[in-house]
């Protein structure tokens, strides 16, 4: 498994990996991740973007998952941690911890705070994220753009 940064051709094959994760778990709904309009170029957004990167998980030149971090306030140095999500077949390998620790070793270089939103029916992602030492919020941060979402987190970056 090789963890590299996104390139176009990407595109279609992570937005299909959301996608489809979502659809699995019921939430394809307005309000998720699944109706971003930035889905269908992530190469381009991230790019566009300052102190903003896509990592992606490749196995024999197959898209197997990704996670960004891009800026969420950037005047309190304070980014979001995005769209980590693994095809079926590339979880329970230790993929999400890898995935992970790139994007706060980037995070940590250009920010004080990694934000991020989820839902507590994703057990499995809260569980990872307190592995990572984020703490659990009562609301999300303003500027929140999720309405669906149910968990907000927050880790202090040593940086």
């Amino acid at each position: 498994m090789l963890i590299r940064e996104i390139q176009m051709k990407d595109n279609q094959g992570i937005k299909n990996i959301i996608q489809n994760s979502l659809e699995s778990l019921g939430l394809a709904i307005p309000g998720s991740a699944y109706f971003d309009p930035q889905l269908s170029h992530l190469h381009q957004y991230y790019s566009s973007l300052p102190h903003a990167n896509y990592w992606i998980v490749e196995h024999a030149g197959e898209v197997m998952g990704g996670v960004g971090i891009a800026p969420f306030n950037e005047q309190a140095k304070i980014c979001e941690l995005q769209q980590l999500y693994l095809s079926p077949q590339a979880q329970g390998l230790g993929l999400a911890n890898q995935l992970m620790e790139t994007a706060l070793a980037f995070a940590q270089q250009h920010y004080h705070h990694c934000y991020l939103e989820t839902m507590h029916e994703l057990a499995a992602a809260c569980r990872l994220y307190a592995k990572f030492d984020f703490i659990s919020l009562p609301a999300p941060l303003e500027g929140s753009e999720h309405s669906a979402m149910d968990a907000w987190y927050l880790k202090h970056l040593n940086s």
